[in-house]
């Protein structure tokens, strides 16, 4: 509603002003008797500064309208990309209790380390906040979950169990999915916060209350890839 109003205030500007320097041109033209009148080459003169001023507006005018949707369109594909994080999240937080109930099928007794896994995603997951603050709780499982898969390195037959591969093999292509997701975030949220920054564009940011986005920083997942088998 601000912003309509705000277009709307320029917009009554340009029409007032050129409704003046059209009558300024009229009584120019009238106001003299015809012994003292001005040339008609010095009325098409202050026509013509007239139409400069008015297409010098008009052109501000196009320029503030056009500034304003860009911002709107950035502003989107922003929530939009960060929509796609929040998917690749949420796919990664589906093959964690699997991965976990697989481990703890050979690992047991590694209780401290199984927990810490389950309690970082039950965090991530709750975490509905700001980019910033779900970055801190993702970090911290994807800190608990590379603790869990170095574990696995002491234990041969679970590297073999065809159920770890094949979740071993989904968690490596979410990680690239995540990590491709959080890559164009980031560049739409650079973006929107370079044009909310530089000049002449602030003033437009400043004028419709447009706000920097916070970038996503998440630790990568380190997995190990899941050797492929191949059938001679």
């Amino acid at each position: 509603m601000r912003s309509m109003l705000t277009i709307r205030r320029a917009w009554d500007l340009i029409v007032a002003t050129s409704t003046y320097w059209w009558l300024e041109a009229a009584a120019h033209a009238q106001q003299w008797p015809a012994p003292y009148a001005r040339s008609h080459q010095e009325v098409g003169g202050g026509r013509i500064v007239g139409y400069i001023v008015i297409g010098i507006l008009l052109f501000i005018l196009i320029w503030i309208i056009a500034t304003y949707n860009a911002f709107v369109r950035l502003k989107n594909y922003c929530r939009e990309a960060w929509a796609g994080i929040d998917t690749e999240l949420r796919r990664r937080y589906d093959l964690i209790p699997n991965l976990v109930e697989v481990v703890k099928g050979y690992a047991k007794h590694e209780r401290e380390v199984l927990e810490a896994v389950i309690q970082a995603r039950a965090r991530a997951v709750a975490n509905q906040g700001r980019p910033t603050s779900q970055a801190a709780d993702e970090n911290q499982l994807v800190q608990a979950l590379e603790r869990l898969l170095l574990l696995v390195e002491n234990y041969p037959q679970l590297r073999a169990n065809e159920q770890f591969l094949a979740l071993q093999r989904e968690l490596v292509n979410t990680e690239d999915r995540i990590q491709a997701a959080r890559r164009f975030y980031n560049a739409n949220v650079r973006e929107l916060n370079t044009r909310i920054q530089v000049f002449p564009s602030n003033i437009i940011a400043s004028l419709f209350g447009f706000t920097p986005e916070e970038f996503f920083d998440v630790a990568e997942l380190h997995v190990r890839q899941a050797p492929e088998v191949k059938m001679s």
